[in-house]
């Protein structure tokens, strides 16, 4: 497995995406052996309503950044049916398919939204084979190529909720089965019921909740996918280690966060999300950063 990121933008103290792929720089990871991509992903939470919720005020530009991510060379995108609901899966299918050869697609499955502002776990096998099916339709795919159970359902046996999931596998409408939002013991329960090849978990360079679940995916050899990765708190305040690293390097604190994520690991696939061109085009100029050692160690101790 290599390591990197992907960041690049026209805005104001940020460094510009460099020429050619963007992405390319980050290097690349193989999910579960046979799913090659760049390690630095495209999150398409952002490019739905307010809240995750119904249509984006402009779809044509949502479908233009869609499009503009795969120009960067992003080759893998992660959406959920949640996401709308429905309106992100839709979009990406509206914007890309008939889908480049090497463009890969994860989405996740088990979370409802009947309203609003509203999660609600259904991690039962008939809602997920039925969601995976809606998913296949509205993604205009045969097999999708990393279904992830969005998150742990308390109502349902994990072992129930990974059982369709392979069912699915064994059926040919999945390609390899991820996990999202677990904690160490229930992947390690996972892993014993299904060849689990990632994990999605909430995990920046100032949320290091899920650290444990991040070493248990590099022993095994797991591809972890950061959601959240721009999430620095504190450590974006002016005159910060952040801060003073970013200005070294004619860079966003956006940026470094990116780039920190990008040497911490050689598991990180960041998935960052946003509806903003200029934001895309920022983030993956983040592949061509190098932080020295010195500095990976002031941000991990500012963290």
């Amino acid at each position: 497995m290599t390591s990197d990121a992907t960041n690049g933008s026209d805005a104001a103290g940020a460094r510009p995406a460099p020429s050619g792929t963007a992405a390319a720089p980050a290097g690349t990871l193989t999910i579960g052996g046979d799913l090659p991509v760049h390690r630095m992903g495209f999150g398409a939470m952002r490019i739905t309503g307010d809240g995750i919720w119904g249509e984006p005020d402009d779809p044509d530009a949502a479908r233009a950044l869609l499009r503009r991510a795969v120009e960067l060379g992003v080759n893998l995108i992660d959406t959920a049916d949640s996401y709308g609901p429905q309106v992100s899966e839709r979009l990406i299918a509206e914007a890309l398919h008939p889908y480049p050869e090497n463009l890969a697609i994860a989405t996740k499955g088990g979370t409802v939204r009947p309203g609003p502002g509203q999660w609600v776990l259904d991690g039962s096998p008939d809602h997920l084979k039925r969601a995976c099916e809606d998913s296949l339709r509205r993604l205009r795919l045969e097999r999708i190529d990393l279904y992830q159970l969005h998150a742990v359902d308390p109502k349902v046996p994990l072992a129930e909720s990974i059982g369709a999931l392979t069912d699915l596998q064994a059926a040919g409408k999945v390609r390899r089965i991820g996990v999202s939002n677990v904690n160490a013991a229930q992947l390690e329960e996972a892993r014993g019921i299904a060849e689990i090849v990632s994990v999605q978990n909430r995990y920046s360079i100032s949320d290091r909740g899920s650290q444990d679940v991040l070493e248990a995916c590099e022993q095994h050899g797991l591809a972890f996918l950061p959601y959240f990765p721009l999430a620095a708190g504190r450590l974006t305040q002016p005159g910060g280690a952040l801060d003073e690293i970013a200005t070294a390097h004619d860079a966003t604190t956006g940026q470094i966060a990116l780039a920190w994520l990008l040497q911490s690991s050689p598991n990180h696939i960041p998935i960052p999300g946003t509806s903003s061109g200029a934001h895309l085009e920022e983030n993956y100029a983040a592949a061509t950063l190098e932080l020295s050692a010195d500095e990976m160690a002031t941000l991990e101790a500012a963290a």
